[in-house]
């Protein structure tokens, strides 16, 4: 892999993590169990792409108040909660973010599974002290056992992978200095539209996009210290999600666009079976064109 992280996965908090996983496959994806968290009271169930890029359902089997993802579900209900980015070593990546100023990353921090064959899953983390930024995900045991391979990835709808993750902030600028200082120089930042007070930017991590949505002051687009790049913008309904995340259950993803075979017809997923997170599936020129 390239010495800069790539999407590792998208997290879904879910209260029941069986029902999850039966509305997931009634939409036509693969899910498999994932196993049981080591020292917590947490489980979980993978949607694994050809990218390599996955979602994980995570459910708890009793409180955990002082873990953050389940006191936001515990607060909102299920929905997305974080996303994590795969580096070629959670220590290395750290010390380059704390070179470039972001001190607010924390880590290593060591987590493990059993999963439902007995075998044993290790990683390490770096996580932000807020969920504007993705969190450093890194295998300790081989990378295929945390994220299987094979028949795991092949799915009935034609999904193949995760094509963009879309974020709220409460200050856009700000965030997009964290994610600078998270993946360091040479991102090329695009517009991605303004509505009211609201302002969108994009950047591409390897084969994912990251659109950021948030409060951008016009004194603070010189700040940035990026090169701006207009193209198409997003429509307002991307806009209204932000500021609906914003409200209801704070900063941190809000949407994905997933990939699927060429020719599949771009298609909202029900949110009935999403629960929570906001699905397209299918080809679409932007990002956030169906949100």
């Amino acid at each position: 892999m390239s010495h800069r992280p790539q999407l590792d996965h998208v997290v879904l908090a879910v209260n029941d993590l069986a029902a999850a996983a039966d509305d997931f496959r009634a939409l036509g994806f693969t899910v498999t169990p994932g196993g049981e968290h080591r020292g917590r009271s947490s489980h979980n169930a993978l949607i694994v792409f050809d990218d390599g890029a996955y979602l994980e359902l995570k459910a708890w089997r009793a409180p955990a108040p002082d873990e953050a993802w389940w006191r936001t579900l515990d607060a909102h209900g299920d929905g997305l909660v974080d996303c994590a980015l795969w580096p070629a070593s959670v220590p290395a990546a750290l010390a380059d973010a704390h070179a470039r100023g972001l001190h607010t990353l924390r880590g290593p921090v060591p987590g493990r599974r059993a999963r439902p064959d007995g075998a044993d899953v290790r990683w390490e983390t770096a996580r932000h002290d807020t969920p504007d930024v993705p969190f450093l995900c890194a295998d300790l045991t081989p990378r295929a056992l945390r994220v299987p391979e094979g028949a795991a990835r092949q799915h009935a709808n034609a999904a193949t992978g995760v094509a963009c993750v879309q974020m709220a902030t409460h200050d856009l600028a700000q965030t997009a200095r964290r994610h600078q200082a998270l993946l360091g120089t040479g991102l090329s930042w695009q517009w991605a539209g303004r509505d009211g007070d609201m302002a969108g930017l994009r950047y591409r991590l390897g084969g994912a996009d990251f659109e950021l949505f948030g409060p951008l002051a016009l004194a603070d687009q010189a700040d940035i210290a990026i090169q701006l790049i207009a193209i198409d913008a997003s429509p307002h309904s991307a806009f209204d999600a932000a500021r609906a995340r914003l409200i209801g259950h704070g900063e941190g993803p809000f949407a994905c666009r997933l990939r699927a075979a060429e020719g599949t017809p771009a298609r909202v997923l029900d949110p009935a079976r999403t629960h929570g997170a906001r699905l397209v599936l299918g080809q679409a020129r932007a990002c956030s064109r169906y949100f």
